[in-house]
């Protein structure tokens, strides 16, 4: 495992219903052993109300498709993400320079820095 990652896809929800039919897709093209949640915990540590929708997605996953899922520490990725695009001289417009692509990516780091230890 090289620790590293790059994006695959967006997978935007709407009305916060996730497209399960491109999950599937995408589990399908790529047989994962496992699969990684953002959970958004507060700087103090607590939990919100977006990590019990994260978790309950986690599950949901685990459910319809029978993976393990992971959940994952996103605390300040999508900041991270955001610093990176305004290093690189991108504009402001984070939504057309994948701040969301790259955080994802930061997450898949972050569990990989982890599991070495």
């Amino acid at each position: 495992m090289l620790g590293t990652g790059q994006p695959l896809a967006m997978l935007p929800a709407r009305d916060g219903i996730p497209d399960w039919q491109q999950i599937e897709a995408l589990l399908a093209e790529w047989q994962p052993d496992i699969v990684l949640v953002g959970l958004p915990l507060n700087m103090d540590d607590t939990e919100n109300d977006m990590c019990a929708r994260a978790r309950k997605f986690g599950k949901r996953l685990h459910g319809r498709y029978h993976v393990t899922v992971e959940m994952v520490d996103e605390r300040l990725t999508s900041y991270e993400a955001k610093g990176e695009v305004m290093a690189g001289g991108g504009s402001r417009d984070f939504g057309r320079h994948g701040v969301d692509d790259r955080a994802a990516v930061l997450i898949l780091e972050t569990w990989c820095r982890e599991q070495a230890g």
